[in-house]
């Protein structure tokens, strides 16, 4: 089945036909909070019968789901309001078994624990579409995982969970970027992205997507670190010059590094990057906000902080503005 569904569609064949082979596809989304929630409602109402959905959730938020299935509040669902039951939720990865298409949307810091849970289910047509937080997801993926593709990818989204067992979505704004898997450069998932597509799921196919995650890199790291340091929505940094400089500043951090990378980005990438800020609701929060709010043991203050200062230490850059921000939360 899994060679099936990820052969790529051969000239004169119709991708319906190749699709009526498929009797089940079996998809995982690990790690069902704002991102994955959204997603996992987004297919689950697209209402395939070939489509088969495992959700991996831990804690209040698993039972919730197992008991009366996950909520999702979001102005792309008629009613605003929608409820889902997957095939199975579980808190383990192993209990699984083996998947096509694998979509993680843990925070960083789990993604290596749940990259070694991962690793022995994954074959060799095995999709893996990483939806994080960070610039350099593919790299930690693929030291940990050699088998598979794995899509290079990124998301924005306003999503998050509000009670166990519900996710709120507050626009609709979201995107996903992905592309080309180094390893596999001749390979398009075209049947994922058709599946995307009958979901009505925002998805844009490139066939390099670098420039791309590290221009939502610039937007994530920024605009969460000043967030969680102040406490402050977008929309409050925006209006607040001093915020704002302070934002432009770690962007500017961000711009030099990619260029040293050899990323090519637009030179008014920060302005453009202010401008699509301005697109979110005022009172957005960002997650990593939202977590050193509620003083959570773990957070991304070393992927979206911590990772900006050892680069820019790699390659001649000074990170004022983040190291001082960085050092501020790391005191908290």
């Amino acid at each position: 089945m899994a060679l099936d569904f990820y052969k790529p569609v051969l000239p004169g064949k119709r991708r319906e036909d190749l699709m009526m082979k498929v009797k089940r596809v079996r998809v995982a989304v690990i790690g069902v909070g704002g991102v994955g929630g959204y997603i996992g409602a987004k297919l689950a109402m697209a209402g395939q019968k070939n489509l088969e959905l495992f959700f991996v959730a831990r804690g209040e938020h698993l039972r919730a789901i197992g008991d009366r299935g996950l909520t999702v509040n979001s102005p792309d669902f008629t009613g605003g309001q929608v409820n889902i039951k997957p095939v199975a939720v579980t808190d383990k990865i192993s209990d699984l078994g083996q998947a096509e298409v694998f979509i993680i949307t843990v925070k960083g810091y789990d993604l290596a624990t749940v990259a070694v849970e991962l690793k022995p289910l994954v074959g060799e047509h095995t999709l893996i579409l990483p939806l994080l937080n960070g610039a350099d997801i593919y790299d930690r993926l693929r030291s940990i995982i050699p088998k598979g593709v794995i899509l290079p990818a990124c998301i924005y989204i306003s999503s998050h969970i509000t009670a166990a067992g519900v996710v709120n979505h507050l626009s609709n704004s979201a995107r996903i970027i992905m592309g080309k898997d180094p390893n596999h450069p001749d390979f398009v998932p075209h049947n994922l992205l058709d599946l995307f597509k009958e979901a009505k799921l925002d998805c844009v196919w490139k066939e390099d997507a670098a420039d791309d995650i590290w221009e939502k890199y610039i937007f994530i790291s920024a605009f969460s670190l000043v967030s969680a340091c102040y406490d402050r929505s977008i929309g409050e940094i925006l209006a607040e010059p001093t915020l704002q400089k302070e934002v432009v500043g770690i962007m500017n951090e961000v711009f030099a590094i990619a260029r040293k990378k050899g990323i090519l980005l637009p030179e008014n990438i920060v302005d453009l990057t202010i401008e699509k800020a301005g697109g979110f609701p005022y009172e957005t929060r960002t997650s990593f906000q939202r977590d050193v709010a509620q003083g959570k043991p773990e957070n991304e203050l070393e992927i979206l902080g911590g990772a900006i200062i050892e680069m820019g230490r790699k390659f001649g850059v000074t990170t004022n503005f983040t190291a001082r921000i960085y050092n501020d939360l790391k005191k908290d």
